[in-house]
């Protein structure tokens, strides 16, 4: 089954929160879900330790330079998807794990030193396709924590410059939103929070049924 893996040399780039909120959408549709927490952090970990965590939802966090690959491998034969949250330096496991992906994920905010990040982990791409003897696997950009209000012409630029490079980026991208924060703070989904607590809930559900319908479709 598919693996999707988030990849950025960058930290706080958006990877664990995109991660979340792309398997919770899938989940809630009632697909079977594994994220394999492989950020030091544990972010991942400690929101699934919070209540509200769908069921078809699984998430392993014991995972090691020596054992992702076997990790992926027997997740994707037992949930219809797999999801790796990497951690955001550049090391073994991160290359590893993008050699087992069907498709990598690169969030990135709209700034040139966030660019210049994206980029290094577009060549780690290209350099493990080289180690799969020239095999493809799939990239994609995604903007995070924008605006819904106005898209400043440094992030427009840098769109231009990706797809200039053929690289491609995703049409949808993940705003700046306290819902998103706050699935880390409450557990559950998105749809799981309450509106007396946290604003705008049905605007950042919108946002992520976007962006988790273009994933699929990709």
């Amino acid at each position: 089954m598919p693996t999707i893996v988030f990849a950025s040399p960058k930290g706080g780039a958006g990877k664990s929160t995109s991660a979340v909120i792309l398997a919770t959408e899938l989940a809630g549709k009632g697909a079977g879900v594994t994220i394999i927490d492989a950020d030091p952090n544990k972010p991942v970990s400690r929101w699934a330790k919070r209540p509200g965590k769908p069921g078809s939802l699984s998430v392993i966090a014991d995972v090691t330079e020596d054992s992702i690959m076997d990790q992926i491998e027997q997740a994707a034969r037992e949930s219809a998807f797999v999801i790796v949250d990497l951690e955001g330096t550049a090391s073994l496991m991160i290359g590893y794990a993008i050699s087992r992906a069907d498709l990598v994920i690169i969030p990135t905010q709209g700034s040139q030193l966030d660019a210049a990040e994206a980029v290094k982990a577009i060549k780690l791409v290209r350099n493990m396709e080289k180690a799969r003897d020239g095999k493809a696997i799939p990239a994609a950009i995604l903007f995070t924590r924008t605006s819904t209000a106005i898209r400043p012409r440094t992030l427009q630029a840098i769109e231009a410059e990706f797809v200039k490079g053929g690289i491609k980026v995703l049409d949808t991208q993940m705003n700046e939103r306290d819902a998103f924060r706050a699935i880390f703070a409450f557990g559950g989904p998105l749809s799981g929070l309450d509106s007396g607590q946290v604003s705008n809930i049905k605007a950042a559900v919108t946002n992520a049924r976007a962006f988790a319908g273009e994933v699929v479709r990709l």
